[in-house]
């Protein structure tokens, strides 16, 4: 089984900027599709962003623009930048990976991070 931990989360003010991280352990995910999701206290968990096996990327309405996803294989780490953050960007942030190299199937997940965008 894969096992994810992010990191990097914290508290931000807005219009700044941070990166999260996810490192994958006990196997390479690099034939996996990755993605972070978020909940917001009191909401339904959300995607947020998703890479798959070849590199190509999707990023969710609310985020587009100001968030972007990346892998590198090679450290077996999928990260989220987040810039020009917003209030409404509160929430904890977790990965999850796909091991069909996709988005169908999240089979893996991580503790979650909570990150906090202060007014």
């Amino acid at each position: 089984q894969v096992q994810l931990v992010e990191s990097g989360g914290g508290l931000v003010q807005a219009g700044g900027s941070l990166r999260l991280s996810c490192l994958a352990s006990r196997r390479t995910v690099r034939g996996y599709g990755l993605a972070w999701f978020r909940q917001a206290p009191g909401k339904e968990r959300e995607f947020v962003a998703g890479i798959n096996w070849k590199g190509d990327t999707a990023t969710a309405d609310s985020v587009k623009g100001r968030f972007s996803i990346s892998r590198d294989n090679a450290k077996n780490t999928v990260y989220l930048q987040m810039n020009n953050m917003k209030p409404e960007d509160t929430a904890v942030y977790y990965c999850a990976a796909d091991s069909r190299g996709g988005f169908s199937d999240m089979t893996y997940w991580g503790q979650g991070t909570q990150v906090t965008v202060s007014s």
